[in-house]
């Protein structure tokens, strides 16, 4: 499987050249564009959530504890004395960061069902309806969102597939098979659970018939082949 710095590289790479893309076509603004491209690159690790030793578990696991201690601590902090609070603060880390990390961990199987294409698609779809319903954003900056997402996470999943061929001899690993996933035999209730959310999150979804006229919009590319060259490229080209 791919490393680290190879998922967080590719993600950034693909999702910064998709995003300049929808950008420069005038389908997403400054903010939407920034957006895209930290969505991309955070599905591009989003796979490796299951194992026990990745990186972006820790890391998640770190930034979750520290908000859910300040979080504690910024609720209770005109009722506790100083002391309270900080034994407040170090019990909420204490308790994100070993208790409830170890049942995640334990409950978790590296390439198992989090590592699949439904489970990405899930939270694609729950990030495109939240940021459509909950934080009210517009119907294309939320869809793009979701996309870039899942987008991301489906650039990870296709890396693991390919550094599961052996070059050398042109022969297939082991792992072959065990990223890119829509369903594995073993754990056929949890498959079953997840298309059924992913069922009820493509009924719920906003209209993705609205956001696919302005995807398709002519005048948006049109623009974009406009600013496709620079000036001095689309000046040689004309005097020649």
């Amino acid at each position: 499987m791919a490393n680290f710095n190879t998922h967080l590289n590719v993600a950034f790479m693909v999702s910064g050249t998709l995003s300049l893309t929808v950008y420069k076509a005038g389908l997403i603004d400054d903010s939407g564009f920034l957006m895209c491209v930290a969505l991309g690159t955070i599905g591009g690790l989003l796979p490796d959530l299951d194992s026990d030793n990745s990186t972006p578990i820790k890391l998640g696991f770190n930034i979750t504890s520290f908000i859910f201690a300040f979080g504690l601590v910024m609720h209770w902090r005109s009722e506790l004395s100083l002391l309270a609070l900080m034994a407040l603060w170090l019990a909420g880390y204490g308790f994100m960061r070993y208790v409830v990390f170890s049942i995640f961990t334990t409950m978790t199987v590296h390439r198992g069902v989090i590592h699949s294409v439904p489970y990405m698609a899930i939270l694609g779809l729950g990030l495109t309806c939240l940021s459509y319903y909950g934080l009210q954003l517009p119907l294309t900056a939320s869809w793009f969102y979701g996309l870039f997402l899942f987008g991301g996470a489906m650039v990870h999943l296709a890396l693991d597939e390919l550094y599961s061929v052996n070059l050398s001899n042109m022969k297939m690993k082991r792992s072959s098979g065990t990223a890119m996933k829509f369903y594995q035999p073993r754990d056929k209730w949890w498959y079953l659970l997840l298309y059924t959310l992913l069922a009820m999150l493509i009924y719920l979804s906003p209209p993705f018939d609205l956001f696919w006229q302005q995807l398709s919009d002519p005048a948006a590319w049109a623009q974009l082949k406009v600013d496709l060259l620079p000036e001095v490229i689309k000046n040689l080209l004309r005097y020649n």
